[in-house]
């Protein structure tokens, strides 16, 4: 056999093996293309970059499930790393979360940097988490009877949500997201017997909030009795009085008024009827006020009213 034969054939093997590979290298190519659908689906109920939503679905070969749980993962750590630097950065924006369910409710409060944050959908969606996990802890630890919990930053952060992760562990996981220092600073959380009832007001609503209201101010008052079927009605007009004249303490239906400056909720003229009080209005309504909480956003701890 000649040594030219020998070449020849040697040539033509190696193209025939180079041409595999190259078949089997597009071929891979193809199947790590990313789909389309799913980048805008991922980046739509995740909320993270296309950028980074592209990343996870190269990585997890178009699986968006292990795509998204990579993503938290990563926003978490990266959370966790972000809150320990902006740690010191004051955040007194934020929202007041209102949640009212039944016989009890709880109202929050979530702070961030920025009025821009206080706007974001993932940071609405975390003043949310936080309510219903504060009410779930409340319901789950509470004996009958008027039950009032008040809780501190440190104590919140370590309630858990429905999935099992600590409040502190979302707070950092949206802060991997929005960048901005953020906290739960405290909540407030009553539960009622069956003859007692709970109004409420929030003032600077957010829209499209149904179950957990929020705004930059909010309150719960604690009452009996009512007009029968104006009872929700008398609950939010109590609840905006509190919001609005910042009642210090509850005083005495029978208190006489101390004039504008008066600090004590019966005697207070009503804000919706400013030719009789508080006290005076409640009679008409053979109602008495319990106890009330208000709060306001970005208040120092310990500055909100109540009895």
């Amino acid at each position: 056999m000649s040594l030219s034969f020998l070449f020849k054939t040697l040539t033509k093997d190696l193209a025939k093996v180079g041409s595999q590979h190259a078949h089997a290298f597009h071929t891979g190519s193809y199947l790590l293309t990313v789909d389309k659908n799913l980048l805008v689906k991922l980046r739509k109920r995740s909320g993270y970059t296309f950028i980074n939503c592209k990343k996870a679905l190269e990585k997890f070969h178009n699986d968006i499930t292990q795509a998204e749980a990579w993503l938290n993962q990563q926003a978490q750590e990266e959370g966790w790393s972000r809150a320990n630097k902006l740690e010191g950065r004051k955040a007194k924006e934020g929202l007041i979360g209102l949640f009212v369910r039944d016989k009890a409710a709880v109202m929050v409060e979530v702070n961030c940097e920025t009025d821009f944050v206080a706007r974001n959908d993932k940071f609405q969606q975390l003043v949310k988490d936080v309510a219903v996990s504060a009410m779930a802890y409340h319901q789950n630890k509470s004996p009958a009877g008027y039950v009032k919990s008040v809780m501190a930053a440190d104590q919140l952060s370590k309630v858990r949500g429905a999935d099992g992760a600590s409040l502190a562990d979302q707070v950092a996981l949206t802060i991997g997201r929005l960048g901005e220092n953020l906290s739960v600073k405290r909540a407030v959380t009553v539960s009622v017997p069956d003859e007692w009832r709970i109004g409420s007001y929030v003032h600077g609503g957010v829209a499209g909030q149904t179950e957990v209201a929020m705004g930059r101010y909010a309150a719960l008052v604690v009452f009996q009795g009512g007009q029968e079927g104006q009872e929700e009605s008398l609950g939010r007009q109590l609840g905006r009085h509190i919001v609005g004249e910042a009642p210090a303490s509850l005083g005495n239906m029978d208190d006489t008024p101390g004039g504008e400056s008066e600090t004590r909720l019966l005697p207070q003229t009503f804000l919706g009827d400013p030719e009789r009080t508080v006290a005076q209005v409640l009679k008409g309504q053979q109602a008495r006020v319990l106890d009330f909480v208000r709060f306001q956003c970005g208040e120092s701890v310990g500055e909100e009213a109540k009895s």
